[in-house]
């Protein structure tokens, strides 16, 4: 029985090693900030709103322009799109569908995707609003960019264009990206992860030594020891 408390300490420890890369795979990175700064031509504009959430991460577009709206991939062919009555389309034969769905675009692209394919369009929901991950709004690289010369500096990396169309008519969703850096270079999540997990780890040691009591006595839920039969007095 000793040993499944130290297997189990270890088997959690191990889960805190790789919950920060699982939990950074698809995040936003603190110290990017991605913001929408129009959306072009103004025009076209009434009733549509975009944002990015999550610092770097995500754009949020909400169409409630009567107008349905398509999100070009990168390669030009349509990838998403709000219809006027708020139903929200992906097109499951864009190679920009499978590329989003992660930060550095480290997926493997299904042979069915074809920018020079018909769209195949799947329903995502009817609520007038699409969130994605667009790497035309981000930084690709993993390293600081070279357009950072002084981290404490905050720095405009590039400016952006998201192609969209209004009822057939261009338009864009432009944005700036910026380093803002963080507070400080220490990577704080992971040891906090790992603070968590070491702590449910004492405590599992520490509700398994008052189930077990001081060495070689029983605990309140362990069954009584074998009973001496070979008694001979009275």
């Amino acid at each position: 029985m000793t040993d499944r408390p130290i297997f189990w300490l270890v088997t959690l420890l191990a889960a805190a090693a790789l919950w920060p890369a699982a939990a950074s795979a698809h995040q936003g990175n603190p110290d990017y900030r991605s913001e929408v700064t129009a959306i072009t031509p103004g025009r076209d504009a009434p009733g549509i709103d975009a944002q990015v959430v999550n610092f770097d991460d995500s754009v949020v577009l909400r169409n409630d322009s009567g107008k349905t709206v398509m999100v070009k991939g990168y390669e030009g062919e349509p990838f998403a799109r709000i219809s006027a009555d708020g139903l929200v389309e992906v097109n499951l034969n864009s190679p920009s569908f499978y590329l989003n769905q992660d930060r550095y675009a480290e997926v493997d692209i299904p042979s069915r995707a074809d920018p020079d394919k018909p769209p195949d369009w799947d329903e995502v929901d009817r609520s007038g609003q699409f969130a994605w991950h667009d790497h035309r709004s981000h930084y690709m690289g993993k390293n600081t960019p070279p357009q950072v010369t002084d981290r404490s500096v905050p720095t405009v990396i590039f400016d952006y264009s998201i192609p969209i169309s209004v009822d057939g008519d261009p338009a864009a969703i432009d944005g700036t990206l910026s380093w803002v850096g963080s507070e400080s270079g220490f990577p704080v999540a992971p040891f906090a992860g790992l603070g968590v997990v070491v702590l449910l780890g004492v405590g599992w040691l520490t509700y398994r030594r008052n189930r077990t009591g001081p060495a070689g006595t029983a605990g309140p839920d362990d069954p009584p020891g074998p009973q001496r039969t070979d008694r001979t007095g009275p």
